[in-house]
């Protein structure tokens, strides 16, 4: 199921909130059936809105049908109780559907049309009626894209400006042999505002992965991509792509390259960054470094400001991370008794939670989440470790009165949620206060398909996984508000060093409310509340809209609908 993060950028910018508190569930209710990701993604004074997606049909055949992605538009008022529940399967009759969004308090539902003969993908939009949830209008074309040969693949990603005021669609036409990027403003009713920036990249797509696109105040782009290499395998005949380095590239409002960011700085090879820009303020990079070209391990950390319209470095300041502080020691999970469990469920259990990374893939490194700017002008950062991988298991079982036996290939997405580093970056550029909160959570969810290729996040990836696993963050005046799940063992723990329990059964587990003073860096930790009474919450995947944050709790069943209730935290 998906689960997408709406607003995410808002999460930088709240600090209305008071000191402390308040969360307040909604009823539970059932998804539809065939229902596949459920988002808060609006709210406004006269409710909540969330998108229902699930499939639907598109064409029938002398044998067998064909489907395509649809929604359902769902209403609550401020209560958290459902006024209406609107699909759009006849307004989408032969469109796909892609999203809702809202610009400017307009709520647009977005969908695609692709003609066959003419290999050109429409992007059309029509604005929806908050009162009544039906459509105000026709649908309007926004753009369209066109393939030069069948076998390209055409990404896109929607969204907002540096002030929020406008639309802006990334796009990418990846073929066997190119791999371009379109980037164009829209404004609130849908049409052009600028004419779209074309960008060639010159790498090739399969050793190529692009993890972030800014669009700058002064409609500049800087493109961050991951580039890697392949090295042979342990078995005959094998590859495997290896990380090697960052590539950060400034382009002018025409496409054309003005500047390539070095990232080679001072004989340090990054491996992870984070780029953003407040109005009226410099470019921000964010990067963790290792003293090794291949290095397993992150040395230390650097800031970089970076002037958006010259692309020249104006400050770097770095500080040497110690590796003991990033690595404490965890607890294996499995000792609490679930009485709910099988024993087939326990021992499937125990035998994931002892999975390791036995796999070639590029190292776990921590990934920036968040820079937050306090009201003095100063950075706070705040970084994940965070590795995810593929595990696969084969068994074989013996066949019966002389049938064949058979083989049967189970497959896992493991994702290790791990430590929280913040740290303080002050006017001069200088880092101040880091620190280390130990966490550990390891999700797994079954899945059919072995993905080979990348596994670090891609800029146009709609998976929103894991679910349960990562926090989020809130920004409340001078404190920075960390919520997650965690063991109920790690209650006292706030400090670098301290042993944690590792959680892997969310049901079991409670959220807590870490708050952080951003002048000094002391960390307070309390527990919010209990999954164990309700669907399991999803702080990581949370919507920030205005001056509340909504969570959604979900509890799969393996038999019947899955049971989803929505929570609106305020302070008191």
């Amino acid at each position: 199921m998906k689960w997408n993060l709406f607003f995410s950028a808002t999460l930088l910018s709240l600090t209305c909130f008071a000191q402390k508190p308040k969360i307040t569930w909604g009823d539970e209710f059932k998804l539809k059936k065939g229902s596949t990701d459920l988002e808060v993604i609006y709210a406004d004074k006269n409710g909540v809105f969330l998108q229902e997606g699930h499939l639907a049909m598109k064409s029938y055949f002398l044998i067998g049908a064909s489907s395509r992605s649809s929604a359902t538009l769902v209403k609550l008022d401020r209560s958290l109780v459902e006024v209406y529940r609107n699909d759009y399967n006849s307004e989408l009759k032969g469109k796909e559907f892609i999203q809702f969004y809202v610009l400017q308090d307009k709520l647009f539902v977005i969908a695609t049309d692709y003609e066959k003969k003419e290999k050109t993908l429409t992007l059309f939009g029509a604005e929806v009626d908050k009162n009544s949830g039906n459509l105000k209008g026709d649908w309007v074309q926004v753009t369209s894209f066109q393939k030069e040969e069948k076998a390209d693949m055409i990404n896109l990603k929607i969204t907002l400006n540096s002030d929020s005021s406008n639309m802006v669609i990334v796009s990418t036409i990846a073929g066997k042999a190119r791999n371009e990027y379109a980037i164009q403003e829209f404004d609130k009713n849908l049409k052009a505002s600028s004419r779209p920036i074309n960008i060639s990249n010159e790498f090739d797509p399969q050793t190529f992965q692009l993890e972030d696109v800014l669009y700058t105040i002064n409609k500049k782009v800087v493109l961050v991509g991951r580039i890697y290499e392949f090295q042979e395998g342990k078995k005959k005949k094998s590859k495997f792509l290896e990380f090697s380095n960052y590539n950060i590239r400034l382009y002018d409002d025409k496409g054309k390259k003005e500047k390539e960011i070095n990232t080679n700085v001072n004989g340090k090879w990054l491996s992870s960054t984070k780029l953003i820009q407040e109005k009226d303020k410099d470019i921000v990079l964010a990067a963790f470094y290792s003293n090794q070209r291949k290095g397993k391990v992150i040395d230390g950390m650097l800031v970089q400001r970076i002037n958006p319209v010259t692309g020249e470095v104006i400050s770097t300041s770095e500080k040497v991370i110690n590796h003991s502080l990033l690595s404490g020691d965890t607890d294996e999970p499995g000792d609490d008794i679930d009485e709910s469990e099988s024993k087939a469920e326990r021992r499937e259990r125990e035998k994931l939670d002892k999975i390791k990374d036995e796999g070639e893939a590029f190292s776990k490194f921590m990934q920036f989440r968040n820079i937050l700017y306090t009201k003095n002008g100063e950075l706070v950062i705040v970084a994940e470790k965070y590795h995810h991988y593929i595990h696969t298991t084969q068994h074989f079982s013996p066949g019966v009165n002389g049938s064949p036996g058979t083989w049967t290939t189970r497959s896992y997405s493991v994702y290790e949620c791990g430590d929280i580093l913040m740290c303080k970056i002050d006017n001069a550029g200088n880092i101040g206060w880091m620190q280390i909160l130990p966490k550990a959570q390891r999700e797994v969810i079954p899945t059919g398909n072995y993905y080979s290729g990348f596994t670090h996040s891609a800029f146009f990836d709609a998976s929103s996984r894991p679910f349960y696993a990562g926090f989020a963050v809130l920004q409340v005046n001078n404190e920075i508000q960390l919520l997650f799940n965690d063991n109920p063992k790690n209650a006292v723990v706030t400090q670098a060093g301290q042993k944690v329990k590792t959680t892997s059964r969310f049901a079991k587990s409670h959220c807590y409310l870490v708050s952080v003073d951003a002048s000094t860096g002391k960390m307070q930790r309390k527990m919010f509340f209990t999954n164990s009474d309700i669907p399991t919450s999803m702080p990581r995947l949370g919507s920030v809209i205005g001056e509340e944050m909504y969570i959604v709790g979900k509890e799969d069943r393996f038999l019947g609908k899955s049971k989803v209730a929505v929570a609106k935290i305020t302070m008191k």
